[in-house]
């Protein structure tokens, strides 16, 4: 890590060398989250953009000089990360928009942009000489916990609420995971599993707890600009509930930005549900997220349901200094977003995925977003991950009804020239 100038309280300012701690300020217990520094002189003097020309690496590990790993640490076998950038053309004219990308991680090895921060929590758990993994979850964080971990035969105890969608139980089972249903939500399985690695001394890959989830995430921000030709967005929307994936997207733009490569910041707008807004709310009213009570998280979109969001620092501070701005949805215009993104684009979004275009659709609304910008949601997950939910926008009647029919062909000119003549 020798690109790495060391770690960085968010709470003190105070700085440790990478090695001197695991996770966070010992000044502030489980709340004084870290934040890796550079030195972007160094890494500009050996890595340059153009670089990136001949690589043959199509992973987030294109990147290696820009992550906290070591020189001869080996990544996870699966291919994680350069996750396709869409052009929306009809998804754009649909809202009335010029200029619209979707970037996919629906189609990460486990289906969410959470394989990037597990691959990294796979490479620093060797590094670290522990051979056992854990993490809480609402679903998506253990199931590709579970998933990089089965490639690399590491062992992982996933911490996930009952409640969770059952597509995303059944893939953390197939991984081989131990998987610890608590009857509870996301909250409480966090503390649950922060107690039982400090016990058993597990690996603790969870977010706003290991400083280096961030570093895994922020690679998809360092994908858009690169897929973009370097041309940064004018606005990039993110579903958040614990404020990682917010927060990583905010830290690869720095580093960017820092080393020249774009030369201005795009406008963050985090997007929470009204169900699950803690730090829209903090920072509509500015509040102090650490002093902030926690709140009653109820959400359809179960991905970013948190009361206590872990990494809140972070995702404040990605809006803050963009100057962008937090956006609440319902969970029905997040469930309408699901059908509207997918018959536009092609793109299939679990609940969390799709509050990226509800809240493009709100910000249009309110002004936050002019037509005329450069503009990408990132679709955080696949709808396969919560059939459930996307049927549930789909009954909204937004989709095309089915056409039921006995096996005859007459039935079915019957049935077509009724349909078209009612649309």
């Amino acid at each position: 890590m020798k690109s790495v100038l060391h770690l960085e309280c968010l709470i003190c300012g105070k700085q440790y060398p990478p090695h001197e701690v695991e996770y966070v300020c010992p000044d502030h217990g489980k709340e004084g989250i870290l934040d890796v520094k550079y030195d972007y002189d160094r890494i500009g003097q050996g890595f340059r953009k153009e670089d990136l020309k001949a690589s043959s690496v199509f992973t987030m590990w294109r990147y290696r000089p820009l992550l906290p790993v070591e020189v001869d640490s080996e990544p996870p076998p699966l291919r994680v990360g350069w996750t396709p950038l869409y052009p929306t053309p009809g998804l754009a004219r649909a809202l009335g928009m010029q200029h619209l990308w979707i970037k996919d991680e629906g189609l990460q090895p486990t289906a969410s942009l959470k394989d990037r921060a597990s691959a990294m929590a796979s490479v620093k758990a060797r590094e670290a000489g522990n051979d056992t993994l854990t993490t809480a979850s609402t679903g998506n964080a253990a199931a590709a916990l579970s998933g990089i971990c089965a490639s690399t035969g590491q062992n992982t105890v996933i911490f996930v609420p009952e409640a969770a969608p059952k597509a995303k139980l059944a893939q953390i089972q197939a991984f081989g995971a131990q998987l610890v249903l608590v009857q509870g939500v996301y909250d409480d399985a966090y503390d649950l599993c922060h107690e039982a690695a400090t016990e058993f001394g597990w690996y603790n890959r969870n977010t706003g707890f290991n400083p280096y989830m961030s570093e895994g995430k922020k690679t998809v921000s360092l994908e858009i600009c690169e897929q973009l030709q370097w041309q940064a967005p004018d606005v990039i929307l993110v579903s958040v509930g614990d404020g990682c994936i917010i927060g990583g997207v905010h830290k690869g733009l720095v580093d960017l930005y820092e080393l020249g490569w774009i030369d201005r910041m795009p406008r963050l707008i985090g997007v929470q549900s009204t169900g699950s807004n803690f730090i829209a709310q903090a920072w509509k009213n500015g509040e102090d997220v650490l002093t902030k009570a926690p709140i009653e998280a109820r959400t359809l979109a179960d991905s970013i349901s948190a009361g206590l969001p872990r990494d809140r620092i972070k995702a404040l501070r990605a809006v803050k200094e963009t100057q962008g701005a937090y956006i609440e949805v319902t969970d029905e215009e997040i469930l309408a977003a699901i059908p509207l993104l997918s018959m536009h684009s092609g793109v299939f979004a679990e609940p969390a995925g799709a509050a990226s275009v509800a809240g493009l659709v709100k910000a249009l609304e309110m002004g936050l977003v002019d037509p005329s910008e450069r503009v990408v949601c990132l679709n955080t997950g696949s709808g396969l991950k919560d059939i459930v939910g996307v049927q549930r926008g789909v009954d909204m009647g937004l989709a095309r009804a089915p056409i039921h029919i006995p096996p005859d062909f007459g039935s079915l000119k019957k049935a077509l020239n009724s349909n078209e003549n009612n649309n």
